[in-house]
């Protein structure tokens, strides 16, 4: 395997990538068929291939095979789920808004577990350690690629009263869940910190590992108990955390503005 011949190819693919020639969630030509087409081996093909994931470009899995990574920037309003105009559809949560709304394909990978609480969680939920929790996962994707994991940790007690219990996603989001179960949150410490991901964390992300993620953390608390924390680790540049906060109608001028300046951009 030749370093100039993996680095030739390489670039040639990064260039077809940049003009379009592969755009996002295409997936590549396989191995082989990239070798005959840039003659040379499978091997070399790999090498090139395995330096554009570390970069980011690609991404591979073993049902899709080798996968262009979108570059863009998905804007996330961590505040929208107390919006108060947010649609009452049972069935779209804040992640399926925010992904549709920028014109993309929301989908989830949903898991429910028990377990003891570690120090962490304990602490965090001001429970003792031990204590059963209910943990309800979700790897979120967007046109097919991952996007963010997310893990909430619930007093058991609490989810099996308002049904988190439940083996199966909750399609209107557990934050309304709990509210109309009588349980509802009224208040939240919310905390985020950027950090080299984890091998786990990179597998769930399909990251190389030491991508840097933004790890955000989110307690919320009605008037009598802490009823969960939510942790939710994203690829760091390709989310930008917004929080909108105070008069629904004075946030609607700065979200007039906004759009009118992008709107100008796209005409210019």
């Amino acid at each position: 395997m030749s370093p100039t011949k993996t680095t030739y190819v390489a670039d040639r693919l990064r260039r077809n990538i940049h003009d379009g020639v592969w755009k996002p969630g295409d997936r590549l030509p396989t191995h082989a068929e990239l070798g005959e087409r840039f003659n040379t081996s499978p091997v070399t093909i790999g090498a090139a291939v395995k330096q554009l994931v570390a970069e980011r470009l690609l991404m591979t899995s073993t049902s899709r095979g080798t996968i262009v990574r979108s570059q863009e920037v998905l804007d996330h309003v961590v505040t929208d789920f107390i919006r108060p105009d947010r649609p009452p559809s049972a069935i779209s949560d804040v992640f399926v808004e925010t992904v549709r709304l920028a014109g993309r394909e929301p989908s989830k990978e949903f898991a429910m577990r028990m377990e003891p609480a570690n120090a962490e969680v304990a602490r965090w939920l001001g429970i003792e350690p031990e204590s059963w929790v209910v943990v309800r996962t979700l790897r979120q994707l967007v046109d097919g690629e991952p996007w963010s994991w997310e893990e909430s940790w619930y007093p058991k007690t609490l989810a099996e009263e308002a049904g988190l219990d439940s083996p199966h996603d909750i399609p209107e989001g557990t934050t309304r869940r709990l509210a109309d179960r009588g349980l509802g949150e009224v208040a939240w410490r919310d905390s985020n910190h950027a950090r080299p991901a984890t091998p786990d964390e990179a597998m769930a992300l399909a990251v190389p590992t030491g991508t840097w993620i933004t790890d955000y953390i989110r307690i919320g608390a009605n008037p009598h108990q802490i009823t969960r924390v939510t942790r939710k680790r994203s690829v760091a540049d390709r989310n930008r955390l917004i929080h909108e906060l105070g008069d629904h109608q004075a946030l609607g001028l700065i979200r007039a503005a906004l759009n009118r300046d992008n709107d100008r951009g796209e005409d210019e």
